[in-house]
């Protein structure tokens, strides 16, 4: 199977997290525990779940996520100029409302050099020691052009807003790579938002075409110099809340853009069920371009996939984009947030473990 990322069996980045954290973040809301006793806990259970991944026969493995309440909101609180804050309200998923929390501008933005997650990639390399490729999750920039976000006062015009967040990932990819990342994620509900019937979490005031345009400018700018040994691939998701959803619809309105221009190494795409449509948009990938991994095995629900199932999909795939540029991982992460979807900690191994095997079947 392929040496290089992303790989033919790979993984969204987030896993459930177990009771023991939870309970630690519980301890250090009430003030029982440190931060620092917390940040133990994290390290003990990131160290298991490396070794778990590895042992499943994952080529790149995360730490899990474990270190965040968020996917995206932890990340994105720490650039200069952002904030975290407790909404009214928070984001509307099929039958459920999430938690609230959210983000916001308040000053101009760029790249903190003392962000948090460099440091914790810095500690999570060397739990992995070389044993597989330490891949970093992080949200994508045009996560910040979601509805409610730019200050217009800080900002009036969204092209000095999209220049200014450019300029902040490119930084925080050259502070990742110089602290040995190779494979960074960029996990993108915003884009796959954008090929929705209804756009979720916009404002309305620009046509979904120059939204679109936009949102490729911003990937391909920040992308703009990038080292040649530095692999980035885009998750794009329709939101993943405790097994619930934000939105559906297929890739078609995205797909003459995002896909056949953006330049990534590789898309995970969400392909689990029939919110996600037919693979007919994949026939606007560069033949011989970015890998495609088709997210076919679900993670929100622990029912094991039919493997002769999986395999005719792959085939099916193959119609629109070669088989040696197609892999296999779960449509989502585990736990997009800290609560976690809805299976055990067993069947998100087995999931994993058939990923693996099915890749190897396919793919020798």
């Amino acid at each position: 199977m392929s040496n290089k990322a992303p790989f033919k069996a790979d993984h969204v980045g987030s896993l459930l997290r177990p009771d023991n954290l939870h309970e630690a973040r519980k301890d250090f809301k009430e003030n029982k525990i440190t931060a620092e006793q917390l940040r133990e806990v994290e390290t003990s259970e990131i160290k298991r779940i490396v070794d778990k991944q590895i042992e499943v026969g994952l080529e790149a493995v995360t730490d899990g996520e474990f270190r965040r309440t968020w996917w995206h909101l932890d990340f994105l609180e720490h650039l200069n100029g952002i904030e975290g804050y407790v909404p009214e309200k928070g984001y509307a998923f099929d039958g459920v409302e999430t938690e609230k929390y959210d983000v916001r501008n308040t000053d101009k933005i760029s790249f903190n050099p003392d962000h948090p997650f460099v440091k914790d990639f810095i500690e999570f390399n060397e739990i992995v020691g070389g044993r597989a490729v330490a891949k970093q999750t992080i949200p994508s920039p045009n996560q910040l052009f979601n509805k409610g976000i730019r200050n217009e006062t800080v900002y009036p015009d969204i092209e000095e807003y999209a220049n200014d967040i450019i300029k902040a990932y490119q930084d925080a990819l050259k502070s990742f790579y110089d602290n040995g990342v190779r494979y960074i994620q960029l996990d993108d509900v915003y884009i796959a938002g954008l090929s929705s019937p209804d756009i979720p979490f916009n404002d309305g005031a620009t046509s979904r075409d120059d939204l679109i345009n936009l949102a490729l400018r911003v990937i391909n700018g920040v992308l703009e110099g990038k080292p040649d040994d530095l692999t980035v691939t885009t998750h794009l998701c329709r939101g993943n809340y405790q097994s619930t959803w934000a939105f559906e619809g297929s890739y078609a309105h995205i797909a003459p853009t995002l896909l056949a221009k953006e330049k990534v190494d590789g898309f995970f795409l969400e392909y689990d069920d029939d919110r996600s449509g037919d693979f007919k948009p994949l026939d606007h990938i560069p033949n011989g371009g970015a890998q495609v991994v088709l997210g076919v095995v679900t993670s929100k629900n622990g029912e094991l996939e039919d493997k002769e199932a999986i395999k005719a999909r792959i085939r099916e795939a193959s119609e629109y984009v070669p088989l040696e540029q197609l892999a296999l991982s779960p449509q989502c992460g585990f736990a997009s947030t800290h609560h976690g979807n809805k299976l055990t900690e067993e069947q998100q191994w087995d999931k994993l473990k058939f990923i693996v095997d099915t890749a190897k079947e396919v793919w020798g």
